[in-house]
Protein backbone atom coordinates (compact mmCIF):
# COMPACT_ATOMS: atom_id res chain seq x y z
CA UNK A 1 0.00 0.00 0.00
CA UNK A 2 1.53 3.24 -0.67
CA UNK A 3 2.05 6.40 1.76
CA UNK A 4 -0.64 8.36 0.51
CA UNK A 5 -3.21 5.52 0.50
CA UNK A 6 -2.22 4.85 4.03
CA UNK A 7 -2.55 8.25 4.86
CA UNK A 8 -6.13 8.86 3.71
CA UNK A 9 -6.89 5.31 5.73
CA UNK A 10 -5.61 6.37 8.74
CA UNK A 11 -7.26 9.69 8.66
CA UNK A 12 -10.72 7.50 7.57
CA UNK A 13 -10.10 5.43 10.54
CA UNK A 14 -9.32 8.46 13.18
CA UNK A 15 -11.93 10.55 12.08
CA UNK A 16 -14.60 7.54 12.39
CA UNK A 17 -16.68 6.63 15.46
CA UNK A 18 -15.76 2.97 16.69
CA UNK A 19 -18.42 0.88 15.18
CA UNK A 20 -18.74 -2.89 16.54
CA UNK A 21 -18.18 -5.49 13.30
CA UNK A 22 -21.35 -7.25 13.88
CA UNK A 23 -23.56 -4.00 13.64
CA UNK A 24 -25.91 -3.83 10.60
CA UNK A 25 -26.01 -0.39 10.86
CA UNK A 26 -27.73 1.20 8.04
CA UNK A 27 -30.06 0.64 5.01
CA UNK A 28 -27.61 -2.67 3.39
CA UNK A 29 -25.71 -2.32 6.23
CA UNK A 30 -21.60 -1.28 7.06
CA UNK A 31 -20.51 -0.21 3.64
CA UNK A 32 -23.95 0.10 2.13
CA UNK A 33 -23.85 -2.53 -0.49
CA UNK A 34 -25.47 -5.46 0.68
CA UNK A 35 -22.28 -7.83 2.47
CA UNK A 36 -22.38 -9.41 5.57
CA UNK A 37 -19.30 -10.49 6.66
CA UNK A 38 -19.17 -12.12 10.19
CA UNK A 39 -20.32 -15.78 9.31
CA UNK A 40 -23.15 -17.67 8.23
CA UNK A 41 -26.67 -16.94 8.44
CA UNK A 42 -29.57 -19.48 8.45
CA UNK A 43 -30.72 -21.75 5.76
CA UNK A 44 -34.22 -23.10 6.46
CA UNK A 45 -37.20 -21.67 8.21
CA UNK A 46 -40.74 -21.10 8.75
CA UNK A 47 -43.41 -20.11 10.56
CA UNK A 48 -42.39 -22.63 13.37
CA UNK A 49 -39.34 -23.79 12.56
CA UNK A 50 -35.98 -21.61 13.76
CA UNK A 51 -38.36 -18.66 14.78
CA UNK A 52 -36.49 -17.55 18.51
CA UNK A 53 -38.85 -15.07 18.77
CA UNK A 54 -41.74 -12.59 16.91
CA UNK A 55 -42.93 -9.46 18.19
CA UNK A 56 -45.99 -8.18 16.21
CA UNK A 57 -46.11 -4.55 15.78
CA UNK A 58 -48.84 -2.03 15.08
CA UNK A 59 -49.02 0.43 12.38
CA UNK A 60 -47.53 0.22 8.75
CA UNK A 61 -43.42 0.65 7.93
CA UNK A 62 -41.15 -0.91 5.37
CA UNK A 63 -38.17 0.70 6.82
CA UNK A 64 -35.60 -2.43 7.72
CA UNK A 65 -34.41 -2.42 11.56
CA UNK A 66 -30.64 -2.11 12.00
CA UNK A 67 -29.01 -3.54 15.13
CA UNK A 68 -26.84 -1.55 17.76
CA UNK A 69 -24.83 -4.09 19.74
CA UNK A 70 -27.50 -6.42 21.26
CA UNK A 71 -30.58 -3.92 20.41
CA UNK A 72 -32.73 -3.32 17.05
CA UNK A 73 -33.38 0.00 15.99
CA UNK A 74 -36.71 0.51 14.09
CA UNK A 75 -38.88 3.17 12.76
CA UNK A 76 -42.89 2.94 12.59
CA UNK A 77 -45.90 5.04 11.53
CA UNK A 78 -49.14 4.57 13.48
CA UNK A 79 -52.65 5.95 11.77
CA UNK A 80 -55.25 6.51 14.31
CA UNK A 81 -58.35 6.73 12.61
CA UNK A 82 -59.50 10.48 12.94
CA UNK A 83 -56.72 11.12 14.74
CA UNK A 84 -53.87 12.00 12.20
CA UNK A 85 -50.42 10.13 12.03
CA UNK A 86 -47.71 9.66 14.53
CA UNK A 87 -43.93 8.92 13.73
CA UNK A 88 -41.77 6.97 15.81
CA UNK A 89 -38.40 5.05 16.90
CA UNK A 90 -38.39 2.58 18.71
CA UNK A 91 -36.11 -0.48 20.21
CA UNK A 92 -36.61 -3.98 20.75
CA UNK A 93 -34.41 -6.38 22.79
CA UNK A 94 -32.15 -8.55 20.03
CA UNK A 95 -32.17 -11.24 22.48
CA UNK A 96 -36.33 -11.36 23.10
CA UNK A 97 -37.60 -8.99 21.09
CA UNK A 98 -39.24 -7.21 23.71
CA UNK A 99 -39.42 -3.70 23.67
CA UNK A 100 -36.72 -1.13 25.16
CA UNK A 101 -38.01 1.87 24.64
CA UNK A 102 -39.89 3.90 22.14
CA UNK A 103 -40.20 7.77 21.24
CA UNK A 104 -42.71 9.47 19.07
CA UNK A 105 -40.58 12.06 17.27
CA UNK A 106 -43.55 13.61 14.67
CA UNK A 107 -47.29 14.06 14.48
CA UNK A 108 -49.64 15.41 12.01
CA UNK A 109 -53.47 15.65 12.04
CA UNK A 110 -53.51 15.25 8.40
CA UNK A 111 -51.74 11.85 6.59
CA UNK A 112 -50.61 12.74 3.44
CA UNK A 113 -51.62 10.87 0.13
CA UNK A 114 -48.62 8.24 -0.33
CA UNK A 115 -48.45 5.40 -3.31
CA UNK A 116 -50.28 2.31 -2.12
CA UNK A 117 -46.99 0.32 -1.92
CA UNK A 118 -45.18 2.98 0.32
CA UNK A 119 -45.44 3.34 3.80
CA UNK A 120 -44.59 6.89 5.69
CA UNK A 121 -42.04 5.08 7.50
CA UNK A 122 -40.02 3.56 4.70
CA UNK A 123 -36.03 5.11 4.99
CA UNK A 124 -34.30 2.88 7.19
CA UNK A 125 -32.02 4.27 9.87
CA UNK A 126 -28.18 5.29 10.26
CA UNK A 127 -25.86 4.27 12.95
CA UNK A 128 -22.37 5.73 12.95
CA UNK A 129 -21.49 4.17 16.44
CA UNK A 130 -22.55 7.26 18.62
CA UNK A 131 -25.60 8.41 17.64
CA UNK A 132 -28.78 7.11 15.94
CA UNK A 133 -30.21 9.22 12.83
CA UNK A 134 -34.10 8.55 11.26
CA UNK A 135 -35.78 10.39 8.63
CA UNK A 136 -39.25 10.16 7.47
CA UNK A 137 -38.73 12.67 4.07
CA UNK A 138 -40.39 16.14 4.53
CA UNK A 139 -41.79 14.82 7.77
CA UNK A 140 -38.95 15.19 9.68
CA UNK A 141 -35.51 13.95 10.45
CA UNK A 142 -34.09 12.86 13.89
CA UNK A 143 -31.07 12.23 15.96
CA UNK A 144 -31.21 10.20 19.05
CA UNK A 145 -28.94 8.89 21.26
CA UNK A 146 -28.72 4.98 22.17
CA UNK A 147 -31.18 5.11 24.54
CA UNK A 148 -33.67 6.59 22.42
CA UNK A 149 -33.37 10.01 23.89
CA UNK A 150 -33.75 13.18 21.09
CA UNK A 151 -30.47 14.87 20.55
CA UNK A 152 -31.95 17.25 17.47
CA UNK A 153 -35.01 17.01 15.42
CA UNK A 154 -36.32 19.10 12.12
CA UNK A 155 -38.16 19.26 9.14
CA UNK A 156 -36.64 20.23 5.97
CA UNK A 157 -39.38 21.87 3.02
CA UNK A 158 -39.08 19.82 -0.24
CA UNK A 159 -42.45 18.32 -1.90
CA UNK A 160 -42.21 14.32 -2.28
CA UNK A 161 -44.45 12.58 -4.80
CA UNK A 162 -45.60 9.34 -3.62
CA UNK A 163 -44.24 9.38 0.02
CA UNK A 164 -40.21 9.32 0.79
CA UNK A 165 -38.05 6.56 0.06
CA UNK A 166 -34.44 7.42 0.71
CA UNK A 167 -32.61 6.30 3.59
CA UNK A 168 -30.26 8.24 5.44
CA UNK A 169 -26.16 7.86 4.81
CA UNK A 170 -24.18 9.64 7.23
CA UNK A 171 -20.30 10.25 6.43
CA UNK A 172 -18.04 11.96 8.48
CA UNK A 173 -19.68 14.95 10.21
CA UNK A 174 -22.25 14.73 6.86
CA UNK A 175 -26.02 13.69 7.28
CA UNK A 176 -26.86 12.97 3.25
CA UNK A 177 -30.43 12.36 2.00
CA UNK A 178 -31.66 12.76 -1.56
CA UNK A 179 -34.99 15.11 -1.81
CA UNK A 180 -36.01 13.99 -5.21
CA UNK A 181 -39.84 15.48 -5.27
CA UNK A 182 -42.30 17.00 -7.72
CA UNK A 183 -39.90 20.53 -7.97
CA UNK A 184 -36.00 21.48 -7.33
CA UNK A 185 -34.67 18.18 -6.90
CA UNK A 186 -31.71 17.85 -4.54
CA UNK A 187 -29.08 16.06 -2.45
CA UNK A 188 -28.73 17.44 1.39
CA UNK A 189 -25.85 17.65 3.42
CA UNK A 190 -26.35 18.17 7.27
CA UNK A 191 -23.85 18.70 9.84
CA UNK A 192 -24.90 15.63 11.76
CA UNK A 193 -24.36 17.04 15.66
CA UNK A 194 -26.79 20.21 14.63
CA UNK A 195 -29.13 19.07 11.75
CA UNK A 196 -28.32 22.37 10.18
CA UNK A 197 -27.83 22.65 6.94
CA UNK A 198 -24.12 22.41 5.49
CA UNK A 199 -25.03 22.99 1.36
CA UNK A 200 -27.80 21.28 -1.04
CA UNK A 201 -27.03 20.54 -4.40
CA UNK A 202 -29.41 21.28 -6.99
CA UNK A 203 -29.77 18.41 -9.58
CA UNK A 204 -28.51 19.96 -13.00
CA UNK A 205 -31.28 18.26 -14.84
CA UNK A 206 -34.28 19.19 -16.68
CA UNK A 207 -36.36 15.41 -16.46
CA UNK A 208 -39.65 15.78 -16.90
CA UNK A 209 -40.89 13.69 -13.75
CA UNK A 210 -38.39 14.66 -10.88
CA UNK A 211 -39.14 12.82 -8.40
CA UNK A 212 -37.23 9.49 -7.10
CA UNK A 213 -35.98 7.92 -3.56
CA UNK A 214 -32.44 6.50 -3.95
CA UNK A 215 -30.70 6.23 -0.76
CA UNK A 216 -26.73 8.12 -2.28
CA UNK A 217 -23.78 5.61 -1.76
CA UNK A 218 -20.47 7.23 -0.98
CA UNK A 219 -17.28 5.59 -2.76
CA UNK A 220 -13.28 6.17 -2.43
CA UNK A 221 -11.98 6.01 -5.92
CA UNK A 222 -8.05 6.78 -5.76
CA UNK A 223 -7.45 8.51 -2.40
CA UNK A 224 -10.88 10.79 -3.37
CA UNK A 225 -14.49 9.91 -1.90
CA UNK A 226 -17.65 10.78 -4.02
CA UNK A 227 -21.08 10.81 -2.90
CA UNK A 228 -22.79 8.76 -6.07
CA UNK A 229 -26.44 9.95 -6.39
CA UNK A 230 -28.99 8.52 -8.78
CA UNK A 231 -31.95 10.54 -9.69
CA UNK A 232 -34.60 11.04 -12.60
CA UNK A 233 -32.57 11.09 -15.59
CA UNK A 234 -28.99 11.03 -14.42
CA UNK A 235 -26.93 9.64 -11.98
CA UNK A 236 -24.71 12.16 -10.31
CA UNK A 237 -21.27 12.48 -8.59
CA UNK A 238 -20.56 14.88 -6.10
CA UNK A 239 -17.71 15.66 -3.64
CA UNK A 240 -18.00 16.25 -0.14
CA UNK A 241 -18.53 19.94 0.05
CA UNK A 242 -21.59 19.57 -2.60
CA UNK A 243 -19.64 20.28 -6.15
CA UNK A 244 -21.15 18.14 -8.80
CA UNK A 245 -18.36 16.18 -10.62
CA UNK A 246 -19.78 14.34 -13.06
CA UNK A 247 -22.99 13.38 -14.24
CA UNK A 248 -24.52 10.13 -16.78
CA UNK A 249 -27.93 10.01 -18.87
CA UNK A 250 -30.43 7.48 -18.71
CA UNK A 251 -32.82 8.88 -20.76
CA UNK A 252 -36.29 9.09 -19.49
CA UNK A 253 -35.61 7.24 -15.95
CA UNK A 254 -37.27 8.70 -12.99
CA UNK A 255 -38.78 7.10 -9.51
CA UNK A 256 -35.17 5.48 -9.09
CA UNK A 257 -35.13 3.12 -5.89
CA UNK A 258 -32.16 0.38 -6.32
CA UNK A 259 -28.98 1.86 -4.36
CA UNK A 260 -25.94 2.05 -6.75
CA UNK A 261 -23.44 -0.41 -5.84
CA UNK A 262 -19.20 -0.29 -6.35
CA UNK A 263 -16.23 -2.36 -7.68
CA UNK A 264 -13.94 -2.48 -10.26
CA UNK A 265 -13.73 1.58 -10.54
CA UNK A 266 -17.55 1.35 -11.67
CA UNK A 267 -20.76 2.09 -10.53
CA UNK A 268 -23.59 -0.24 -11.24
CA UNK A 269 -27.00 2.61 -11.54
CA UNK A 270 -31.10 1.00 -12.43
CA UNK A 271 -32.71 4.07 -14.26
CA UNK A 272 -36.05 3.21 -12.35
CA UNK A 273 -39.39 3.67 -14.20
CA UNK A 274 -40.74 2.64 -16.76
CA UNK A 275 -38.50 0.67 -18.21
CA UNK A 276 -35.47 0.02 -16.16
CA UNK A 277 -32.13 -0.22 -17.61
CA UNK A 278 -28.77 -1.24 -15.84
CA UNK A 279 -25.52 0.59 -16.39
CA UNK A 280 -22.16 0.01 -15.53
CA UNK A 281 -20.55 3.41 -15.51
CA UNK A 282 -16.67 4.03 -14.48
CA UNK A 283 -16.37 6.72 -12.04
CA UNK A 284 -13.34 9.18 -12.32
CA UNK A 285 -14.84 11.29 -15.33
CA UNK A 286 -15.18 15.42 -15.00
CA UNK A 287 -18.52 16.74 -16.14
CA UNK A 288 -21.22 14.96 -18.94
CA UNK A 289 -19.37 11.42 -18.78
CA UNK A 290 -22.22 9.58 -20.76
CA UNK A 291 -20.32 8.89 -23.99
CA UNK A 292 -17.07 8.22 -22.60
CA UNK A 293 -17.56 6.41 -19.49
CA UNK A 294 -20.64 4.01 -19.49
CA UNK A 295 -18.96 0.78 -20.02
CA UNK A 296 -22.30 -1.26 -20.73
CA UNK A 297 -26.01 -1.18 -20.24
CA UNK A 298 -28.40 -3.57 -19.74
CA UNK A 299 -32.32 -3.51 -20.05
CA UNK A 300 -33.81 -7.19 -19.60
CA UNK A 301 -35.35 -8.37 -16.21
CA UNK A 302 -33.89 -4.96 -14.39
CA UNK A 303 -35.07 -3.99 -11.15
CA UNK A 304 -37.06 -0.88 -10.57
CA UNK A 305 -36.82 -1.35 -6.52
CA UNK A 306 -34.68 -4.07 -5.28
CA UNK A 307 -31.14 -3.43 -5.06
CA UNK A 308 -27.99 -5.57 -6.56
CA UNK A 309 -25.21 -6.97 -4.91
CA UNK A 310 -21.90 -7.81 -6.08
CA UNK A 311 -19.34 -10.63 -5.23
CA UNK A 312 -15.88 -10.95 -6.06
CA UNK A 313 -15.05 -14.54 -6.96
CA UNK A 314 -11.09 -13.59 -7.50
CA UNK A 315 -9.15 -10.42 -8.77
CA UNK A 316 -10.46 -10.65 -11.83
CA UNK A 317 -13.87 -12.34 -11.50
CA UNK A 318 -16.80 -10.37 -9.93
CA UNK A 319 -20.56 -10.99 -10.33
CA UNK A 320 -23.50 -8.80 -10.18
CA UNK A 321 -26.83 -10.49 -9.19
CA UNK A 322 -30.01 -8.90 -9.45
CA UNK A 323 -33.92 -9.56 -8.70
CA UNK A 324 -37.08 -7.94 -11.07
CA UNK A 325 -40.01 -7.09 -9.58
CA UNK A 326 -41.41 -9.96 -11.28
CA UNK A 327 -38.97 -12.13 -9.19
CA UNK A 328 -36.51 -13.02 -12.26
CA UNK A 329 -32.87 -13.01 -10.73
CA UNK A 330 -29.74 -12.34 -13.70
CA UNK A 331 -26.36 -13.24 -12.90
CA UNK A 332 -23.62 -11.24 -14.98
CA UNK A 333 -20.10 -10.76 -14.90
CA UNK A 334 -19.60 -7.14 -13.74
CA UNK A 335 -16.75 -6.28 -15.75
CA UNK A 336 -18.69 -7.25 -18.93
CA UNK A 337 -22.20 -7.80 -18.12
CA UNK A 338 -22.32 -10.74 -19.53
CA UNK A 339 -25.17 -12.97 -19.03
CA UNK A 340 -24.33 -16.14 -16.65
CA UNK A 341 -27.69 -17.20 -15.84
CA UNK A 342 -31.17 -15.71 -15.37
CA UNK A 343 -34.11 -17.97 -13.41
CA UNK A 344 -37.41 -16.89 -11.85
CA UNK A 345 -37.03 -17.36 -8.47
CA UNK A 346 -39.34 -15.85 -6.43
CA UNK A 347 -42.71 -14.00 -6.61
CA UNK A 348 -43.10 -10.21 -6.59
CA UNK A 349 -39.99 -8.38 -5.28
CA UNK A 350 -38.97 -4.89 -3.61
CA UNK A 351 -36.83 -5.74 -0.89
CA UNK A 352 -32.75 -5.98 -1.91
CA UNK A 353 -30.25 -8.93 -2.21
CA UNK A 354 -28.32 -9.63 0.65
CA UNK A 355 -25.32 -11.68 0.57
CA UNK A 356 -23.22 -14.07 3.34
CA UNK A 357 -21.05 -17.30 3.23
CA UNK A 358 -21.45 -17.92 -0.78
CA UNK A 359 -25.13 -17.24 -0.35
CA UNK A 360 -27.43 -15.05 -2.04
CA UNK A 361 -30.91 -14.41 0.21
CA UNK A 362 -34.08 -12.95 -1.32
CA UNK A 363 -37.40 -12.35 -0.02
CA UNK A 364 -40.11 -11.54 -2.20
CA UNK A 365 -43.50 -9.95 -1.33
CA UNK A 366 -45.68 -12.53 -0.08
CA UNK A 367 -42.99 -13.54 2.58
CA UNK A 368 -41.12 -16.17 0.71
CA UNK A 369 -37.33 -16.19 1.56
CA UNK A 370 -34.80 -17.58 -1.01
CA UNK A 371 -31.46 -19.02 -0.90
CA UNK A 372 -29.05 -19.40 -3.52
CA UNK A 373 -25.43 -19.64 -3.87
CA UNK A 374 -23.22 -17.04 -5.34
CA UNK A 375 -21.86 -18.97 -8.46
CA UNK A 376 -22.41 -18.37 -12.47
CA UNK A 377 -24.40 -21.40 -12.48
CA UNK A 378 -27.37 -21.31 -10.62
CA UNK A 379 -28.54 -23.80 -7.41
CA UNK A 380 -31.59 -22.62 -5.35
CA UNK A 381 -30.67 -24.24 -1.63
CA UNK A 382 -33.57 -23.51 0.10
CA UNK A 383 -37.10 -22.07 0.01
CA UNK A 384 -38.75 -20.15 3.22
CA UNK A 385 -42.24 -19.62 3.68
CA UNK A 386 -43.43 -16.84 6.84
CA UNK A 387 -46.38 -16.36 4.65
CA UNK A 388 -46.94 -12.44 5.61
CA UNK A 389 -46.47 -9.79 3.00
CA UNK A 390 -43.05 -7.67 3.45
CA UNK A 391 -41.55 -4.96 1.32
CA UNK A 392 -38.68 -5.04 3.66
CA UNK A 393 -34.98 -6.18 3.30
CA UNK A 394 -33.96 -8.51 5.80
CA UNK A 395 -30.72 -7.97 7.83
CA UNK A 396 -28.15 -10.33 8.78
CA UNK A 397 -27.36 -10.69 13.47
CA UNK A 398 -24.84 -12.68 14.59
CA UNK A 399 -26.88 -15.47 15.58
CA UNK A 400 -29.59 -15.38 12.83
CA UNK A 401 -31.38 -13.30 10.62
CA UNK A 402 -34.33 -10.44 11.21
CA UNK A 403 -37.16 -10.16 8.90
CA UNK A 404 -40.10 -7.59 9.37
CA UNK A 405 -43.35 -8.27 7.70
CA UNK A 406 -46.42 -6.37 7.75
CA UNK A 407 -47.48 -7.63 11.27
CA UNK A 408 -44.39 -8.43 13.07
CA UNK A 409 -40.31 -8.55 13.52
CA UNK A 410 -39.35 -12.12 13.37
CA UNK A 411 -35.79 -13.28 14.60
CA UNK A 412 -34.82 -16.48 13.06
CA UNK A 413 -32.31 -18.22 14.59
CA UNK A 414 -29.54 -20.77 13.22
Amino acid sequence: MGMRKMAVLLLTIASSPCLPAKDWNQFRGPGGQGHFKSGDLPLKWNRKDSVDWKTELPGKAWSSPISVGKTLVLTNAIEKEGEGLELEALALDLENGESKWKVTLFSYDNTPRIHKKNSHASPTPFYDGERIFVHFGNMGTACLSTEGKVVWKKRYDYSPVHGSGCSPVVHGDLLLFSADGAKNPSLYALDKKTGEVRWKANRESEAKRKFSFCTPLVISHKGKEQIISPASDYVFSYDLQGKQLWKSYYPGGYSVVPRPVFENGMVYVSSGYDRPTLYAVRVGGKGEVTDTHVVWKRSKSVPHNSSPVLVRISDENTLLFMAADSGVVSCLDARTGELKWMERVAGSCSGSLLYAAGRIYLTDEAGSSFVFRATSKYELLAKNELEERTLATPIPVADGLVLRTEKAIWKIGK
